[in-house]
């Protein structure tokens, strides 16, 4: 009589980008960024001194700051988003479809304030502020803010995604011999 042998193979799926989870957690980051944004600026905007020779001394600060920890709660948030919705199952895929959103985000967050500023100055640069010593520092300010919350935000958005995974990693290869089978003990 012949040994009959049985064994199971793991197979790994193949998984593809759940690019709706991906939208859904730009959209995220979005809406949560845009209002609590607005309402930053509405605080520390009192702050500002019209009547000043450099009217946003401390506003500019407050608002680094506020952008900073803004942009690593609301990538988060998102990243937290698309990992449920991607239904990943390992922190790899996680990792995957928070770096996507990441980018998706920033881009979308770029293009919206591209368009928001040219409506808001009609179209038109302003001539002769460019090369002020006053300018350029607020805007090396800003740009340092927004290199942290960038970076600050990509970790974050990998971080939440990763850990909206569901961890159900297929258990390693069993290591028993081909011609053992299994049995199910009796009630």
């Amino acid at each position: 009589m012949a040994d009959t042998g049985y064994q199971t193979v793991n197979i790994r799926p193949v998984r593809t980008l759940s690019w709706s989870a991906i939208w859904a957690g730009v959209f995220s980051f979005v809406a949560i960024w845009s209002v609590f944004g607005i309402l930053g600026m509405a605080i520390f905007a009192r702050a500002a001194n019209p009547n000043a020779p450099q009217p946003v001394t401390g506003m500019n600060v407050g608002m680094a700051i506020w952008a900073i920890i803004l942009t690593i709660i609301a990538m988060y948030v998102a990243g937290r988003i698309t990992g449920s919705l991607a239904s990943v199952n390992t922190r790899y895929e996680g990792v995957n479809h928070g770096l996507i959103m990441f980018g998706l985000s920033v881009v979308a967050v770029i293009v919206l304030s591209t368009l928001g500023g040219a409506a808001l100055s009609g179209g038109a640069g302003v001539s002769g502020t460019a090369h002020s010593p006053y300018v350029l520092g607020i805007f090396a300010g800003f740009g340092w803010a927004g290199f942290l919350s960038l970076f600050l935000g990509w970790l974050a958005a990998m971080g939440g995604a990763s850990s909206g995974s569901h961890s159900r990693e297929l258990p390693a290869r069993s290591t028993e011999p081909d011609n053992v089978q299994r049995m199910r003990p009796a009630a």
